[in-house]
């Protein structure tokens, strides 16, 4: 079986799709799901998590390295990962095909439509003025294309980004649905034992940035996680000996880590900062 994640501009058809694939292939469909779920696990509010999602990086952020977006967008990429562990999933939510860049065997698919499609979809679904609906719809595509730009420093719409791109102006939701659904049983997309382990060790390596993002005393530090075959990797600098002994023991309690290898461990002291 599959993992497909499904971008979409709003009101373009994307979430239709989902549901299609999700109905044809018996898989989880998933979207605002996430954000409920992380919301509850790590202890904040879904607004939060909406707003970091979706809104415009204020100047503060661009300058700032230590800022909640990040740490939010940790807990959105734990939840989801641990859906994808379990393989036959169908994302649809904002920027799927990023959180789990790295994982083998996703099916990337974007779905495009006309802006009269679009206007029409959001006057229906919202009972917007076709005025109201054309406001909302650009500031949406703007928020969005800032807010890839701004983590990923990548254009959202750069086509190489997917696996194939759907013109919902020309194929019906159905004919897109027996399209995709084709691709699940490609063998690039099948998820061998192989791809499964790369997915554990992303979903792993997510759940650890997670852990710490949500501890109070280590939710500000940058650090860089990499796991593999549960032996996990953390480099960075931390403020003295004793906060890199926490981490250890934080990461320590996740299930699935066998071992710890924190670059904390060779360090030298300048300025009470404990340096690579």
């Amino acid at each position: 079986m599959a993992i497909i994640t499904i971008s979409r501009g709003t009101f373009s058809g994307g979430k239709k799709l989902a549901e299609c694939l999700a109905q044809k292939l018996g898989y989880k469909s998933l979207s605002r799901e996430i954000l409920v779920e992380a919301a509850e696990k790590y202890g904040i509010s879904e607004k939060e998590l909406v707003t970091a999602m979706k809104s415009k990086p204020a100047l503060k952020e661009r300058l700032s390295l230590s800022i909640d977006r990040f740490r939010y967008l940790s807990f959105i990429q734990a939840t989801l990962c641990e859906y994808a562990k379990n393989d036959n999933i169908v994302y649809y939510g904002h920027a799927g095909h990023l959180l789990l860049k790295g994982a083998c065997s996703v099916i990337k698919v974007k779905a495009i439509a006309t802006m009269e499609q679009r206007l029409t979809f959001a006057m229906e679904c919202n009972n917007l003025s076709r005025e109201e609906a054309a406001s909302y719809i650009k500031k949406m595509d703007t928020y969005r294309t800032k807010w890839t730009k701004f983590l990923y420093n990548i254009d959202w719409n750069d086509p190489s980004m997917y696996d194939i791109i759907i013109n919902l102006e020309d194929v019906s939701i159905q004919t897109a649905c027996e399209i995709v659904s084709a691709m699940t049983k490609a063998p690039e997309f099948i998820l061998t034992q192989e791809k499964k382990n790369a997915l554990t060790d992303l979903a792993l390596e997510s759940s650890v940035k997670a852990k710490l993002a949500a501890n109070k005393s280590t939710k500000d530090y940058m650090l860089k996680i990499s796991s593999k075959d549960g032996n996990v990797k953390i480099y960075g600098r931390v403020k003295n000996i004793q906060e890199a002994e926490r981490i250890k023991k934080l990461v320590s309690e996740l299930p699935g880590v066998k071992s710890i290898d924190c670059s904390c461990n060779n360090y030298y002291i300048n300025d009470n900062v404990i340096v690579q």
